[in-house]
């Protein structure tokens, strides 16, 4: 097989993958926008897990909310876009002997779409899953950052031990 058809392979995975994530992510937030306002909660296991429409205007665990829009914004959006092209910089130089650490980037490329697109949308990121014990709540994130969290504990396990199960 030819490099060019063993990149174009690659590059249809990536597409694949990223293009599945951002769909699951955007059809999601848009039937949380949609059904519910702004706090409303719906308990699906009572005590650990209820689906609840939040906005946050931060990063991760509510990071620069309180930040102006504007400022926010323009931060958040250039941080995603440098992630983005420095993720698909890694993914194009994954050889294809690591197909499991290239989903793993494909997975996060697709996930930071998902949050970039809010970002343009609505200047903040739509958030629904929320797990909790009790009154100790994980802070509610979306399809896309579940897609970052676990395309990150990908690479995370390929560098602590050189190699992944493929």
């Amino acid at each position: 097989m030819g490099k060019y058809t063993l990149f174009s392979q690659k590059f249809t995975r990536l597409v694949i993958i990223a293009g599945l994530i951002v769909v699951l992510d955007q059809l999601t937030k848009a039937a949380i926008l949609q059904s519910m306002a702004l706090h409303d909660s719906i308990p699906v296991i009572k005590g650990f897990f209820s689906i609840t429409h939040i906005q946050n205007p931060g990063g991760a665990f509510g990071l620069f909310a309180h930040q102006s829009e504007g400022l926010r914004r323009l931060f958040f959006i250039f941080l995603s876009s440098a992630a983005m092209v420095a993720v698909l910089y890694f993914y194009i130089q994954t050889p294809g002997t690591h197909p499991l650490l290239a989903a793993g980037f494909a997975l996060i490329f697709g996930g930071a779409i998902g949050n970039l697109i809010d970002r343009f949308r609505y200047g903040k990121v739509v958030d629904f899953l929320d797990f909790y014990l009790g009154e100790l709540h994980w802070p509610a994130f979306n399809i896309a950052d579940s897609a970052i969290s676990v395309g990150i504990t990908v690479l995370v396990m390929h560098l602590l031990f050189n190699k992944m199960p493929e």
